[in-house]
């Protein structure tokens, strides 16, 4: 592997964290730890880290870079609120007792954990807003994945290819979405991206919710095709797009209706 390469690839390890130790390092890439020494130096002496007690971390250019693209969670939790309620309720009806789920971090995601109170489910969530919500039912069970908590949206996130799951089985996944178009399922960042394909590669079945107003945007990497999602819920569809989501084989749940 050429230098160039080598820096690449730890630049890549030290997303989303912004820091790596030496010992992981020495651990991920095919170098003799003289060699890393040297590939950090180049990077320190470019301005892209800054050597630290025991690894190094992002410059503070680089840096922003660990922050999700995308409006914060405080912001965007108020927008389109009452559509996202009756799609919370009407997600929380598809969950059987006893039952263990995936819930994927999000404003509308949030809106079922009132309506699971009672149903002593396990719940699976990397949204750290969700757990506090969770905490006041005695009889739900909460799991979280390892990883790194990103501030703005309050969520625990995990490198690309790095496993953070814990061993457990949920056969359904709740999830959301920046952006839905006949692509597929969009999402703003692609760590989002990563961690989401980590939970749809473990379920049975991928319930999608989202309100109408993430059709208008079609822009954003993409998760997963349509064909990936068994339901989705929201509030309304726009014109013909019922019959793009009947192609895909996705079943369609109008909340409120």
């Amino acid at each position: 592997m050429h230098a160039e390469e080598r820096e690449r690839l730890i630049l890549d390890i030290m997303q989303p964290a912004g820091f790596v130790s030496y010992r992981d390092l020495e651990a991920r890439l095919d170098a003799s730890p003289a060699t890393i020494r040297r590939d950090l130096t180049r990077l320190e002496n470019a301005g892209r880290i800054t050597r630290v007690h025991g690894g190094a971390k992002l410059s503070e250019s680089d840096e922003a870079s660990t922050r999700l693209i995308g409006t914060p969670f405080d912001k965007s939790i108020t927008l389109h609120l009452a559509a996202k309620q009756a799609i919370g309720k009407a997600a929380a009806a598809l969950v059987q007792p006893g039952e263990g789920i995936m819930v994927d971090g999000g404003t509308t995601t949030l809106q079922m954990v009132p309506h699971l109170a009672g149903l002593d489910c396990q719940v699976l969530t990397n949204s750290l807003y969700i757990v506090n919500a969770l905490l006041p039912q005695p009889g739900t069970r909460i799991l979280l994945p390892s990883g790194t908590v990103f501030r703005e949206q309050n969520i625990i996130l995990a490198a690309a290819g790095e496993e953070s799951m814990p061993r457990f089985h949920a056969p359904k996944l709740f999830m959301g979405a920046a952006a839905v178009g006949p692509q597929g399922i969009m999402q703003a960042d692609v760590v989002l991206v990563a961690a989401e394909r980590r939970l749809i590669d473990r379920a049975e079945e991928v319930i999608l919710m989202v309100d109408s107003s993430k059709f208008s945007s079609q822009s954003g990497t993409i998760v997963c095709g349509l064909e990936e999602i068994d339901t989705i819920i929201t509030d309304a569809l726009p014109d013909g797009f019922a019959t793009v989501l009947e192609k895909a084989g996705v079943r369609v749940i109008i909340a409120g209706a």
